[in-house]
């Protein structure tokens, strides 16, 4: 069985983790595995916009405590090693050049926290719950609090990370950690309709240069942000995309991208 599976729906590309028995733990392969399935993603033409999703009852439910138990035994260099492993996966969904869909259709704890928080947007069900619980086990959340304390802010990202709280999705949504709440028999179809308007009516070269820009910023000055804002926008005019965009607008010609 594999423990990632890889499908397209009408230029949609789900990416769904397949270890329902295991609540899609993370283990070393399943890291890996996704790391092949947004390679492919990124690079797959067929495909404008990524949805990651589960199968089972949880999204994720962070490390897998076989792997938890395994970690005892290894060396600096080992764990040093699969902390890379870890972090280039949540790097790549970061900054990867399509838009990536969050799809939670039920717990994302810890490290399965972590993969929802990186994407673009996150969709949850009512009834999931999210927490970086690493405290509570004596071990820390590091990698992810790079990504929250850019998305929620410092304050809000302490709350959550130095607590190890659990919360409901609807707090989730109002501390800004996921975009939307949607009951379970609508998640599917809300993740869809969603992910058709970014197909039909947004750039994928537009979309891919605001993402990276997002992520670059940030660690910036404000003029040296200024700076490369005024670069991206200049290299952005140039594009095929805006080309033919700026021609449709000019000429009142309905654009479908």
């Amino acid at each position: 069985m594999s423990l990632v599976n890889y499908s397209v729906k009408e230029r949609v590309g789900y990416i769904t983790l397949n270890r329902p028995d295991k609540r899609n733990a993370l283990s070393h392969e399943l890291v890996h595995d996704l790391k092949e399935a947004f390679s492919r993603a990124e690079t797959d033409a067929s495909i404008k916009v990524v949805v990651l999703n589960a199968n089972g009852e949880s999204f994720c439910a962070g490390a897998d405590l076989a792997y938890i138990q395994q970690l005892q035994n290894f060396t600096f260099e080992e764990n040093l090693a699969d902390s890379k492993h870890l972090k280039e996966l949540f790097l790549q969904i970061y900054t990867l050049k399509k838009v990536v869909i969050a799809q939670v259709q039920g717990h994302a704890l810890a490290g399965g926290c972590g993969l929802a928080t990186v994407c673009d947007f996150t969709f949850s069900v009512p009834e999931a719950k999210f927490g970086y619980t690493e405290v509570k086990i004596g071990f820390i959340p590091a990698l992810v609090a790079v990504f929250l304390v850019r998305k929620i802010g410092e304050q809000k990202a302490r709350q959550l990370l130095l607590t190890g709280e659990i919360i409901k999705a609807q707090d989730a949504l109002s501390r800004g950690l996921i975009s939307k709440v949607v009951d379970a028999k609508d998640l599917e179809a809300s993740v869809f309709d969603f992910a058709q308007e970014l197909v039909r009516n947004n750039s994928a070269q537009s979309m891919q240069l605001t993402k990276q820009l997002i992520a670059d910023v940030q660690s910036l000055s404000l003029h040296d942000a200024l700076d490369l804002a005024t670069s991206v926008n200049a290299q952005a005019r140039a594009t095929e995309d805006c080309k033919r965009g700026i021609a449709a607008f000019l000429n009142k010609q309905e654009l479908r991208w």
